[in-house]
This record gives structure tokens, sequence and C-alpha cells, in this order.
């Protein structure tokens, strides 16, 4: 059975949540997520002709094709029918956030100009992949994307639980199978390169700020050390009824998640009360509900 004991937290944990979830905090990560994923295509990818993945790798393959728009507006152009999908399977507010992140893509990408002398191709990619997977990243922190094929590939994953991941992987297999007929093998595989390190700089960009421990604490002092968990790190807690295999007592296991700074401070307090405590840590990437985060409803 479970017992859960009652958090001890203040009105600050409950401010934190309304204001990540509030429209001016999300305004400011778009944009700030959209204007470094624009400048990063537009000084590092374009002038090497590299692909970026998704809707952009496809305007920017138009472009180098036809040279009729700038990549910038036919992203533009092309993002529309998926703006229409998401009114009508996703929600207005994802609607709203998702057409200002186009918009300020596109803006950004015709309006700054931020030379790179990188000379290197590799180099290029690099740097490139991992600017456009930390702009892409900070977007996906919000209530909205960044247009294009985020909004299949969110509503894919909210109906059908399909990865994001999984939706880039297919549909970038097939951009980059139509640029055998114009591109270099070389730039296919720095394109390759590129993309690969954004979606590991994006994995890497949702979980800075939302990883947590889940600790389980075994010790002959577990109420001493719940008390100072409660009032000391303002965390809360919760008892778990267990039994020891040899000696078949009843046994209280105590069950919290904190996060890696607070994990310190866990281990200085469990210790303190009980040399022989024993400390079981497991990394979560999602934590919903309590003090911890709103589940996210676009």
């Amino acid at each position: 059975m479970l017992e859960p004991i009652k958090s001890v937290l203040g009105k600050g944990s409950s401010f934190h949540i309304e204001f990540a979830y509030s429209v001016w905090w999300n305004l400011f990560l778009i944009t700030c997520g959209t204007v470094i994923t624009a400048v990063a295509v537009k000084s590092l990818a374009v002038p090497y002709e590299f692909m970026a993945g998704g809707v952009f790798g496809l305007a920017s393959l138009i472009y180098y094709i036809t040279e009729l728009l700038s990549p910038g507006w036919i992203y533009f152009l092309l993002s529309i029918p998926l703006f229409i999908f998401a009114w009508v399977k996703v929600s207005r507010r994802f609607f709203w956030y998702s057409l200002y992140a186009t918009f300020t893509t596109t803006a950004a990408y015709e309006l700054l100009t931020i030379p790179m002398p990188v000379h290197n191709e590799l180099y290029a990619a690099v740097a490139c992949g991992a600017l456009v997977g930390l702009g892409s990243g900070i977007v996906l922190r919000s209530l909205g994307s960044n247009g294009g094929l985020d909004v299949l590939a969110v509503y894919l994953f909210q109906r059908f639980n399909i990865g994001i991941g999984k939706v880039y992987i297919i549909f970038n297999a097939v951009i980059f199978s139509l640029s055998l007929t114009e591109l270099s093998l070389d730039v296919i595989i720095a394109s390759f390169i590129l993309v690969f390190i954004s979606s590991v700089v994006v994995d890497q960009t949702l979980s800075m700020f939302s990883q947590r421990k889940v600790v389980f604490i075994i010790s002959k002092s577990i109420e001493m050390i719940c008390h100072d968990i409660l009032h000391e790190m303002k965390q809360s807690a919760t008892f778990i009824k267990g039994q020891g295999a040899y000696l078949r007592e009843d046994t209280n296991i105590l069950m919290t998640v904190v996060n890696n700074i607070q994990l310190k401070k866990l281990e200085e307090i469990a210790f303190r009360h009980d040399e022989k405590v024993l400390l079981i840590v497991e990394n979560t990437f999602s934590v919903m509900g309590s003090s911890f985060s709103r589940r996210k409803v676009y």
C-alpha cells in the first residue's frame, strides 16, 4: 500500500508552474528558439547546401533546385497545410503558438545575417546541428512547436503515441533519398550528421531542466530522515510498505523525487541519521502532477 505524506511546499512552486505556462514565457521561448534555428540554417547550412531536416530541409532542397524563393518563404508556404491541420486536429492554442514560431523563423531568416566563417564542411555541419537542436529544443519546451513537421509529429504522438523522433527519421529518410539526384554524396552525409546531432541536442535540451531522480530509502531511522526531507528540503515523500526477505520484518520504504542539485542534500540528510542507510537512485525523464509539473496539453 502507498501512504502519501503531505507535501510541505510553499506558494513559490505554484507560482513557478503558472509562470512556465504563461503566454509571455511561451512567446519568449519560441522567439529565442526560432531565432537561433534560423540564424544557424542561414549562416551554416545554406552556404554549404546542407539540409537541416524536416520541412525546412525540404524547403532548402526546393531552393537549391529552383532558386525561385528563399528557403524561409518556401518553408512558410509549405507550412500552411500543416497549420490548417493543427487548427482542426490539435488545438487553437497550439495553432497560434506554432504560427507565431513560423512567422519569427521566416522573419529571422530574412532579416538577420550573422556571418559564421566556418570553412570546414564537417565543422559547419556539427556546429549547425548543435545550434538547430538547441533552438528547436527551446521551442519544444513551450506549448507550441517550430511549425512544419512538428505539427504532424505532435499530433501523431498525442493520438497514437508514435515518437516524434520516429516521424522525423522517416520524413528525413525520404528527403535524403530525393536529394541523391541533386546533391553530392558528401553533402548528404554532412546533412545526415547535422540532423543526427540536432536530434541528440533536442533531447538534451528538453531533459536539461526536466530530469529527476526517484530515490528509495531503506533505514532504521526512516522517520527522522522523512522529517528532515519534509522540513529542510521542503520536498514531498511517500511511504511504501515493505517486508525484509531474510527476517520477514515489516518496514517502511521512503520514496521521494528530487532533481540533481537536491540529490546531494538528500544524501547528507540520510547518512546524517544512519550510516548504514540504503539509497536506491533511478533516473527518470518525466514527472507530472503534484508540485512538479503539469501534464503538457497542447
